[in-house]
């Protein structure tokens, strides 16, 4: 069966009942396994908004999740309790926005690889310069890539640890000696980044059972690893940054095709912003002896993918953002081949005076034009290639860091052109309205993009729990502690009661002043509801934390 072929489903309210009705599905997302069995989740309808390199671009529309046995009947009471939470999750799952696919072509890899890989790949004649060139190209480590005839075939139990460009004479033979390892045909799941592949712990069923027509790679956005706003900050034990977000401008016109990559991330410390009640939650640093090498980790990783690093830090000098950012910079002087900047944005650029970017321009002048871009020409020619990148974040990663990366990119942008010929050296796209406005739409758009999907849909525990369990951070298994067990305190269950107080005392706090008057035991009551009110209050304020809905299923950290 392909996709796209009619498939009978049932609903999943009647997990026992037989398929009710056949519809036609676009892709399959994955499988997941939940107490009850696995389940398979489909995409029902998608849009074509584009195209990548010639190749059609799809949005999805609507995802739908299926059971594929029926053993709710066997569950104990908690089992069901918790297969019920568990499919909740799913049916967050299913409104996830911004998810985007190709059937013919990668969309997680960079754009300059990807077409390098498809307009240089025949260049090569030997065995072994076509292995490492696909190897280096698509990031795949540890796996050694063999060529047969047209087609893309990989060996995955051969080590190729010496690189070509490193003069290692390596022979084609000893390569392809490899013949008895069973070849596959590389997918495009093989050559995504999996940073960037949403649905990457939801294949290892199709994979391991070689359904190969059915691996769609999904990205959402420019979203990693999606640690919801708030909830998820700074970086984990192993250096990945919350937030982190690979932003790439393309540009084609007349033949050369140029593109220019920034990424945004959360300050890769151990930290934490933990929701309250309050507006603007207090920052924690957590002392860590592993912070310098989970700092190293993150920019060793950085440098490994994308050369040269200049971190920009746009956060305030003063406060807990003050101190947050004190810390940063005392960790990157111990990196002495990454640049830090450390830019207080509102300081400098208050008011929307964004022009004011100008200084942060002027002082990373150097480094930006020696990173550079990509531009390719028609002929397949590489004239520039981008070198490095520039690594920006605020405390959030959203607003500061969109209007700095968008001005970024702009500067870029009239370099691309001028460098093709289009503009003069005095031209900028700025000095044309129409172009502009669209530039300054495509950027806006992509910030709340963002936005929407950092803050997530519906009730924000829920969607991180989603997440961890869509993501593979939390695996469902019956002999696991159980997530609610774990979990007993619902903070939910204390806000009717601290709301019922407080908004009980303000109206009898109001009802007693109105009919007091001079009405001595009038005004004592009026005051006592008025203590109670400030009270309950207080005590709200004071243990924000425990009104607020948290993960359940996995730690911050």
């Amino acid at each position: 069966m392909e996709i796209g072929d009619p498939v009978p489903y049932g609903a999943d309210e009647d997990l026992s009942g037989s398929p009710s009705k056949t519809s036609k599905l676009c892709g399959v997302v994955g499988t997941i396994r939940l107490v009850a069995g696995t389940y398979i989740i489909v995409i029902t309808s998608a849009k074509e908004v584009g195209k990548y390199l010639g190749f059609p671009i799809f949005r999805v529309q609507s995802l739908k999740y299926l059971p594929c046995n029926q053993a709710v009947k066997q569950l104990s009471p908690q089992e069901k309790k918790e297969e019920a939470y568990f499919r909740n999750l799913l049916r967050v799952v299913e409104s996830t926005a911004g998810l985007y696919y190709s059937y013919e072509t990668d969309i997680t890899v960079k754009y300059a690889v990807l077409l390098c890989l498809l307009l240089h790949y025949h260049k090569f004649t030997t065995v072994i310069e076509q292995a490492y060139w696909l190897k280096r190209m698509s990031q795949l480590s540890s796996t050694d890539i063999c060529l047969c005839g047209s087609s893309y075939q990989f060996a995955k139990k051969v080590e190729l640890s010496r690189r070509v460009d490193e003069q290692t004479s390596l022979e084609a033979g000893a390569l392809c000696s490899h013949t008895d390892t069973v070849g596959e045909k590389l997918l495009l799941v093989d050559l995504a980044d999996p940073r960037f592949v949403w649905n990457r712990a939801l294949l290892d069923d199709l994979i391991e059972k070689k359904l190969d027509s059915f691996i769609i790679p999904l990205q959402q956005g420019n979203i990693l690893s999606l640690r919801t706003r708030m909830w998820r900050r700074g970086a984990n034990l192993e250096g990945d940054a919350a937030n982190f977000i690979e932003t790439e401008q393309l540009v084609e016109t007349k033949g050369f095709r140029s593109s220019f990559l920034q990424v945004r991330g959360s300050i890769p410390l151990l930290w934490e912003q933990i929701v309250d009640l309050s507006y603007k939650p207090r920052l924690k640093i957590i002392n860590h002896e592993d912070t310098s090498k989970v700092v190293e980790r993150h920019f060793h990783d950085l440098s490994q993918r994308y050369g040269e690093i200049l971190a920009l830090d746009l956060t305030d000098k003063h406060g807990d953002e003050g101190k947050l950012s004190s810390a940063y910079a005392a960790e990157m002087e111990k990196l002495p081949n990454v640049r830090y900047v450390s830019f207080d944005f509102h300081s400098v650029c208050g008011n929307s005076n964004f022009d004011n970017l100008d200084v942060l321009c002027n002082e990373i002048a150097e480094d930006f034009e020696k990173q550079g871009y990509f531009l390719i020409d028609k002929d397949g020619n590489v004239l520039e290639e981008q070198r490095g990148v520039i690594r920006s974040n605020c405390i959030d990663c959203l607003d500061r860091t969109n209007v700095t990366q968008s001005y970024l990119a702009r500067i870029s942008l009239d370099s691309q052109l001028q460098r093709i010929g289009i503009f003069s050296s005095e031209d900028s796209v700025t000095k044309f309205p129409e172009e502009y406005d669209k530039f300054k739409i495509m950027w806006v758009e992509h910030g709340d993009e963002i936005s929407l999907e950092y803050a997530g849909t519906h009730a924000l525990k829920r969607d991180l729990d989603a997440i961890d369990l869509i993501s593979g951070h939390y695996s469902v298994g019956r002999n696991n502690t159980s997530a609610l067990q774990r979990n007993t305190s619902e903070p939910f269950s204390y806000l009717p009661v601290a709301s019922a107080l407080l908004i009980g005392g303000l109206t009898l706090t109001s009802f007693s002043l109105s009919q007091g008057g001079r009405n001595a035991p009038q005004l004592v009551s009026s005051v006592v509801w008025a203590g109670v009110t400030a009270g309950v209050m207080a005590l709200a304020k004071a243990n924000g934390r425990q009104f607020c809905c948290r993960p359940r299923l996995c730690g911050l950290i």
